[in-house]
């Protein structure tokens, strides 16, 4: 790798702070939905399949590259989120663990029927923050926490075994060749991150069988968290159309939104075929691990 790319690279995953995790395996069985009478909505069921896919596929690249064609078929599935598509996702993906809880659900119902409950669904809206409140709130957030967290510490593991691959491959001679026509390489990359999610058979049954994993993370809620508590607890109300302007987060928005231009940066940067392994590891599947861990962890406050 030429010194100008390692200097880019270098400064380029400074920007993210990745979380040392070890690898969880993948779910078995069926799932199961959110809790009993707590239904979401098909739009925040499909919202979360777009995070859920992608991380699922992108975890299962192949770090056995033998030939271009599997590097261009990592980068074809390492390519394959928009960012803004990938943030509400997320949002999404921490609602779904959320109604997980039956102690959350209850409680939300709870407070609905109190006093106070009068108008709980605008101040949510308004406030996504005030759902940490909720009766049971913690322990959706737990859920929540958990759900974002072990996503992201799977694709972390993965990626570091494409990035080990990216110079083990140099001892191949066809790793070491210049990518032909790299700049279309670089546009059909750029294609299909444009194109986001695309609803593939069985994605709705291994949604629920991720998040029927389960598991806590305790701590309070990240922003991330907070906005999915808040959707949750308005799908909880009958409320999901006030929860449009809850699906961006924006930490992990711009976090979503630098790994993707890392990796044009990159790619643009990039000469032979280890270059662009180099790439697909370090910022279409490191980066975005980091995304999703980071997203769980609240905003430190400077103290006096």
């Amino acid at each position: 790798m030429d010194k100008g790319l390692k200097r880019g690279l270098t400064a380029a995953g400074a920007l993210l702070v990745l979380a040392a995790c070890a690898s969880t395996p993948a779910p078995k069985g069926g799932g199961k939905g959110p809790a009993p009478g707590a239904q979401a909505d098909r739009r925040l069921e499909s919202q979360a399949a777009a995070f859920e896919s992608f991380m699922r596929n992108a975890r299962g690249i192949d770090a056995s590259f033998a030939n271009p064609a599997a590097v261009a078929e990592g980068l074809r599935i390492g390519s394959g989120y928009e960012p803004r598509q990938l943030e509400a996702g997320m949002v999404a993906y921490a609602a779904l663990a959320a109604l997980q809880e039956p102690k959350f659900v209850a409680g939300v119902r709870k407070a609905a029927q109190d006093k106070s409950g009068k108008g709980l669904a605008a101040r949510l809206a308004a406030r996504p923050d005030l759902a940490a409140s909720l009766p049971g709130a913690d322990a959706g957030a737990a859920r929540a926490s958990a759900a974002l967290y072990r996503q992201g510490e799977a694709l972390e593991a993965s990626g570091k075994r494409v990035k080990k691959a990216s110079y083990d491959v140099q001892r191949q001679a066809w790793a070491k060749v210049f990518v032909p026509d790299a700049k279309a390489r670089l546009t059909r990359v750029k294609q299909i991150s444009s194109a986001g999610y695309r609803p593939a058979g069985g994605d709705q049954a291994q949604l629920y069988s991720t998040l029927s994993q389960g598991g806590k993370r305790g701590g309070p809620p990240s922003p991330m968290v907070s906005r999915g508590l808040a959707v949750a607890a308005l799908t909880v109300l009958g409320e999901s159309g006030r929860a449009g302007a809850l699906m961006s987060e924006p930490r992990s928005g711009m976090c979503v939104r630098v790994a993707k231009l890392n990796l044009y940066q990159c790619l643009a940067a990039a000469g032979p075929y280890y270059e662009d392994i180099y790439c697909l590891a370090q910022h279409a599947m490191l980066e975005p691990a980091g995304c999703a861990t980071d997203s769980v962890r609240p905003i430190r406050t400077a103290q006096r």
